[in-house]
C-alpha cells in the first residue's frame, strides 16, 4: 500500500512553499521521497523554509519568484529542471487576499493583485509545466483553491471569484490534458490556521464563530492537507483528474 503513495524519483515544484500549507506539502512530499523546488517572493522566507527542511538538503532547493511574473516562473521551472530533471508534480499554492469587504467598496489595485497571484499565476505556470509534461511521461498538477470558490463568503468577494476561477481552470485543463497523461486536480481547504486567514482564527471569538460553521467543530491545521496532496501527486490517484477535494472539516455542508 505504501508504494502506491511513494513519490520516489519524482520532481515537484511548489509555489508559496515557504510557509503554511505550501511548506507542509513540501515536507510531506520530501518524506514520500520526492525532490522539491519551492519558491517565495522573499529570500528571507526561502532561507527560513530551507532551514526547516534541512534534513532533506540533497532533495530540496528554494528560490525567489513572483508568481504573477512570467519571467520569474520561467526561471523557477529552469531552476527545478537543472537540478532535479523534468517536472512530475506542480502545486500551485501561492495565494493572497489583501482586501476584506464588499465588492462595491473595493479598489482596482486589490482586484488586480488578487487576480495576478491567485489566478494568473496558476494559469501561466501550469501552461509552462504542462507543455513539457505532455511530451514527456505525463504528470500531476495540483491547484490549491478554497471552499470560498464554491460559496460566496461575506467580505471575501474578490478572493472567492479568483478561487472559483482556479476550480474551473482545474476542470478545463484536466479535460484538455487527460489524453496526454497529465492529471489536474484541486484541493479546496476550509479555514486553516495560516497567515492568510489569521483574521478568522487569531481572535478567540472569531475562531469560535468559524468553528461553529464546520461539522467537525474546529479550525483545521496545515498538516491536515498533506495526505490529500500526496494522494493527488502519487500513483494512488492514477484514475483521478478534474476532481475538487474539499478539506474543510465539513464547512461546505
Amino acid at each position: 500500500m505504501t508504494g502506491r503513495f511513494s513519490l520516489d524519483g519524482r520532481n515537484a515544484i511548489i509555489t508559496g512553499g515557504t510557509r503554511g500549507i505550501g511548506l507542509s506539502i513540501a515536507q510531506g512530499f520530501l518524506e514520500a521521497g520526492a525532490c522539491v523546488t519551492l519558491c517565495s517572493r522573499k529570500q528571507q522566507s526561502v532561507d527560513g523554509a530551507l532551514v526547516e527542511l534541512s534534513e532533506f538538503t540533497d532533495r530540496v532547493q528554494g528560490m525567489t519568484a513572483h508568481v504573477g511574473k512570467a519571467e520569474d516562473l520561467e526561471r523557477l521551472v529552469s531552476c527545478s529542471e537543472d537540478r532535479f530533471g523534468p517536472t512530475d508534480i506542480l502545486v500551485n499554492n501561492a495565494g493572497t487576499n489583501p482586501y476584506y469587504g464588499p465588492i462595491i467598496d473595493s479598489g482596482e489595485a486589490a482586484w488586480d493583485k488578487t487576480m495576478e497571484v491567485n489566478l494568473k499565476g496558476p494559469y501561466t505556470l501550469s501552461k509552462l509545466v504542462a507543455r513539457k509534461m505532455v511530451v514527456g511521461s505525463g504528470g500531476s498538477i495540483i491547484n490549491i483553491a478554497s471552499v470560498a470558490g464554491q460559496t460566496a463568503f461575506p467580505m471575501q468577494g474578490i478572493y472567492s471569484i479568483t478561487k472559483s476561477g482556479v476550480i474551473m481552470l482545474t476542470k478545463v485543463m484536466a479535460g484538455e490534458l487527460g489524453p496526454h497523461g497529465v492529471r489536474v486536480n484541486c484541493i479546496c481547504p476550509g479555514v486553516i490556521k495560516t497567515k492568510l486567514s489569521e483574521k478568522l482564527w487569531t481572535d478567540p471569538e472569531a475562531e469560535k464563530q468559524v468553528a461553529s460553521l464546520k461539522a467537525l467543530g474546529r479550525v483545521g491545521t496545515v498538516d491536515e492537507l498533506i495526505g490529500a496532496a500526496v494522494y493527488l501527486a502519487s500513483d494512488a490517484s492514477s484514475f483521478t483528474t478534474g476532481a475538487t477535494l474539499n478539506i474543510d472539516g465539513g464547512m461546505v455542508i
